[in-house]
């Protein structure tokens, strides 16, 4: 006569095998701390210039200085911007991955182009361009990007 405490029982077994596993995955997880700020020297509004998650930055919009100048002027003082928070950051354009551009006028996009192929590199970060009725500041580009530390 069989027992029900049989210990050879599959269902027990796979259980039993199912627990190991879990019990190592709870003890194996490492708890990710919390995203740390890079505060925005000078925001415009209620954001930090960045946060660092793991192995990603992720950049707030940032628009250039240069608002007067010619488009080209101000897409370069933009990018430059950008450079300037992922230093602060202890990376560079190299090592972003994935960006977002705002213009205010969708007929500035081919030199915008032309100011980003100088400024980054190939293989380049996949990307956005979002044609918008008004940025802050009566800039006319913004870029934000997530970039990855290696």
């Amino acid at each position: 006569m069989s027992t029900t405490h049989d210990r050879s029982h599959p269902s027990r077994r796979t259980r039993a095998a199912s627990a190991v596993v879990l019990a190592l995955a709870v003890t194996s997880c490492v708890v990710a701390p919390a995203p740390a700020s890079i505060p925005a020297a000078s925001a415009l509004g209620p954001y930090s210039a960045a946060r660092l998650h793991g192995d990603f930055v992720f950049l707030s919009g940032k628009i250039g200085s240069a608002r007067e100048g010619t488009f080209a002027e101000e897409a370069t003082s933009c990018l430059d911007a950008v450079e300037g928070e992922l230093v602060r950051a202890g990376i560079t354009l190299d090592d972003v991955v994935q960006a977002t551009v705002y213009l205010t006028d969708i007929e500035t996009y081919g030199v915008f182009n032309d100011v980003y192929r100088a400024k980054l590199a190939a293989p380049y970060p996949a990307r956005a361009c979002v044609a918008v009725v008004a940025l802050p500041g009566n800039a006319r580009v913004e870029v934000s990007v997530v970039a990855a530390r290696r």
